[in-house]
């Protein structure tokens, strides 16, 4: 049951009871996957999106949020494209928009600064990998834990350092969508907590092969002993990628860590304190991280961004 809590960055051992809530959700609404992976979830989105009468501009990284007073008035970004707005919402990593795109508000810089001496959560080292043959037996979600929990938890969340065991969750779709792979393969992907940057600073290029390998070694003394000869494709993604590719701060997977004091109202705010038309979604939100804390916060922003119109 821990392991719910975990991967929303919180430490099982020490975060508040209110998490538990998730095992309860789950249990009576049920874990759903969509099928083709989370990519059709968003594309599902964009559908919805460009239906209601919204543009899509990608490729094209926001530099700035741009204000004037207590008044967001637009953005701009990396080409040197701008548009003013009524309103603007980011759901850039948190840390990232109030210490880089808001680099013009007071407010903001203030804000930054309060956030710069909060906990965040650790960070994840994900392999991907794609092999021959098929798998009935392994279903979609799977834990395989290490010989011990309690003191794992511990290195990574207080300590900073990366043990010789590991917890894993092994992700396995194809045996609920035989379309993730081609015919008579199988996709996976096995997923271990690690320490964020700021505890843990390596060079992940060095640390990045070793680790994945020790990874497959575990999976096939578990469960796929020939697991090295039936890889056909695999990568890794590492805390490195978090910071390079999501602008994540300390490349913590989660954003804010989970404790009571950073929960639901301790949270960003979905809208700004400071510049009323300035409106959050994301991880590092209310109510939090994961897919369904994400989407509920999507859904509270849009809710009050509505509101204000009206």
């Amino acid at each position: 049951m821990s392991f719910h809590t975990l991967l929303v960055g919180g430490n099982p051992m020490t975060t508040s009871s209110i998490y538990t809530l998730i095992h309860k959700l789950e249990k009576e609404g049920g874990v759903w996957f969509a099928m083709g992976g989370t990519s059709k979830l968003i594309a599902g989105m964009v559908t919805h999106f460009e239906r209601l009468g919204g543009v899509m501009r990608l490729n094209d990284p926001v530099t700035s949020i741009d204000t004037m007073g207590d008044r967001a008035t637009g953005v701009t970004t990396k080409s040197g494209w701008s548009i003013i707005a009524d309103a603007v919402a980011s759901n850039a990593d948190v840390m990232h928009s109030y210490r880089d795109l808001l680099k013009t508000s007071r407010s903001a810089q203030r804000t930054k600064k309060k956030l710069e001496r909060k906990r965040y959560s650790p960070s994840l080292f994900v392999v991907h990998f794609g092999m021959k043959g098929t798998w009935p037996g392994i279903p979609h979600h799977m834990i395989l834990f290490g010989p011990r929990y309690k003191g794992l938890l511990a290195d990574i969340y207080d300590h900073g350092v990366l043990p010789e065991d590991f917890s894993l969750y092994l992700h396995h779709p194809t045996v609920t969508d035989p379309s993730m792979a081609p015919e008579g393969c199988s996709s996976f992907y096995a997923l271990a907590p690690v320490p964020h940057q700021g505890k843990f600073p390596v060079d992940w290029d060095e640390v990045g092969p070793i680790l994945e390998k020790r990874i497959l070694d575990e999976i096939g003394k578990r469960l796929i002993p020939d697991i090295h000869d039936r890889i056909v494709t695999k990568f890794h993604y590492a805390p490195s990628d978090f910071t390079a590719d999501l602008n994540a701060h300390l490349g913590s997977a989660f954003s804010l860590e989970p404790i009571l004091l950073q929960s639901a109202f301790f949270r960003v705010h979905n809208r700004d304190d400071n510049i009323p038309n300035l409106y959050f979604v994301g991880a590092g939100t209310h109510p939090g991280a994961g897919i369904p804390g994400v989407v509920g916060s999507a859904k509270a922003t849009a809710g009050l961004m509505l509101d204000s119109a009206r």
